[in-house]
C-alpha cells in the first residue's frame, strides 16, 4: 500500500480486543518480539469498504494494537504525583501499527486510546510509558501526543548488559543475577570461566500522560514528583562503549 502523509480516520475504528489477539500481533511484528503483562488491549481496524451484500457491514482489517497494564517497575505507579494513588496508574506497555497507513497513524491510535480509557476506565488517572534509546528511540510519538517528559535519571543506579561471546546476545544484569548471585562486574571476574563483554544500559526516557478531568489534572500537575523537562532529541543519544572483561581464573 502506498504510504500517505495523513491517515483517513473516517475509515478507522478502535475497540477492545482479546489479549490473545494482541499478543499474536506483538510477538509476530513488534520490534521486541516479546509479550508483557497486559490488562487492556485495543485494536485498530481499517474499514475496507467491501460488502458481500447491501445489508452486510463493511469488512475490516486489524492493522494495529495498543496495550496497557500495571506498571512494570515496582515503584513506578507511586512515582507520578502525590495526588494519584499507585493503583490509578497504568503503563502503555506495547504499541504497534503496520506500515503504510499514514504518518500520523500511531498518534491517532494513542489519542483514541485516551478517549477509550476516559470513557471506560475512569479509575485510571495517569499513564506512564518509556522509550528505549538503545533502539534509537527518544519518544517522538509521545512528544507528538503531548505527554509530559520526566527525563531518564529517575532510576538511581546504572545497569549493565552482559554477553558471553563477542557476537552473542546481550543479557540484562537482572537476568544473570539468579545464576551467579551477583551482577557486579568485578565479582563476575572470579565467577565465570572465560572473558566476557559488558556495556552500560542506556537509561530509558520516561513519559507521563494525565487523564481525568481538568481539576484532577491541575492537582496532579501541582504535585508531580518529578518536574517536566524539555523533550529529548535523537541527536542526544549517547554512544556506548563495549568493554571486554578479562576473568581472574589464574
Amino acid at each position: 500500500m502506498k504510504k500517505n502523509n495523513y491517515v483517513d480516520t473516517s475509515k478507522l475504528l478502535v475497540r477492545e480486543i482479546d489479549r490473545k489477539v494482541a499478543k499474536k500481533m506483538i510477538v509476530e511484528y513488534h520490534y521486541s518480539k516479546q509479550w508483557t503483562k497486559c490488562s487492556i488491549a485495543l485494536g485498530l481496524y481499517q474499514l475496507t469498504g467491501k460488502q458481500h451484500t447491501f445489508f452486510d457491514e463493511p469488512e475490516e482489517r486489524l492493522i494495529g494494537t495498543i496495550c496497557y497494564g500495571d506498571p512494570i517497575g515496582r515503584h513506578s505507579g507511586a512515582s507520578i504525583s502525590e495526588s494519584i494513588p499507585r493503583e490509578a496508574v497504568f503503563e502503555l506497555v506495547r504499541l504497534f501499527v503496520h506500515d503504510g497507513y499514514g504518518n500520523n497513524i500511531e498518534s491517532y491510535l494513542i489519542g483514541e486510546g485516551f478517549k477509550w480509557l476516559k470513557k471506560n476506565r475512569k479509575d485510571i488517572k495517569a499513564l506512564i510509558s518509556y522509550s528505549d534509546p538503545q533502539q534509537g528511540h527518544v519518544g517522538t510519538i509521545y512528544q507528538a501526543t503531548n505527554w509530559i517528559y520526566q527525563g531518564n535519571r529517575i532510576r538511581p543506579n546504572d545497569s549493565w548488559l552482559f554477553k558471553w561471546e563477542e557476537d552473542g546476545k546481550w543479557q540484562h544484569g537482572r537476568t544473570i543475577f539468579p545464576y551467579y548471585g551477583t551482577n557486579d562486574i568485578e565479582k563476575m571476574r572470579d565467577l565465570v570461566e572465560k572473558d566476557f563483554w559488558v556495556k552500560k544500559e542506556l537509561r530509558k526516557h520516561r513519559y507521563v500522560y494525565l487523564l481525568g478531568n481538568k481539576s484532577d489534572k491541575r492537582k496532579a500537575m501541582n504535585n508531580l514528583k518529578y518536574p517536566p523537562l524539555p523533550y529529548p532529541k535523537v541527536a542526544d543519544i549517547e554512544e556506548i562503549e563495549i568493554i571486554k572483561v578479562e576473568v581472574n581464573n589464574g
